[in-house]
């Protein structure tokens, strides 16, 4: 057999294998709330991806945000909260509460969001909600996975585009 003719039936073989691989990225954001009996809070993890959260700061605010590197911008933390406070809503007894974006860690490829809701009696709170759109504005099979827990009690939701909003009855 011609070499040419081989190396053309190699390539043909490698193309078809390749088409049937596809790759796929999980979209995917982790968000644990817990309460606080000792500081009357609750305490807000928020685990996201770093690629994706820079995606979603410049396509949203236009800035490269350079996350983890020496090169981060010195704006990326006021842009963080700015798009958590428009994203992420937490409402008490049905009025929105107002919560404090406390800072960041990074943790291989995830960036860790603090926020603290404080001065919550929960012995006062009869309903607590989340709506979580982080990254649905940019990725439509993004799910937001929210754990809630108070009390010894656990409560979690996967939130998507489409239902992104969960609700406990304390």
């Amino acid at each position: 057999m011609n070499v040419r003719i081989k190396y053309a039936l190699m390539a043909v073989a490698l193309l078809a294998l390749m088409s049937f691989v596809t790759f796929h990225k999980f979209y995917v954001s982790v968000t644990h709330v817990n309460y606080s009996e000792k500081d009357t809070a609750f305490q807000i993890t928020s685990r996201i991806f770093i690629d994706d959260l820079e995606a979603v700061l410049l396509e949203r605010y236009g800035i490269t945000s350079n996350l983890n590197t020496a090169k981060e911008s010195k704006l990326t933390e006021e842009y963080i909260g700015k798009y958590f406070n428009t994203k992420f809503v937490i409402e008490i007894n049905g009025k929105k509460a107002a919560y404090k974006f406390l800072g960041k860690r990074y943790e291989n490829d995830v960036v860790m969001c603090f926020l603290e809701l404080p001065n919550i009696k929960l012995s006062d709170t009869k309903s607590i909600s989340v709506q979580n759109e982080i990254l649905t504005d940019l990725f439509d099979e993004q799910q937001n996975i929210v754990h809630f827990k108070w009390k010894g009690k656990k409560k979690s939701f996967v939130l998507i585009k489409q239902n992104n909003k969960g609700m406990l009855n304390l």
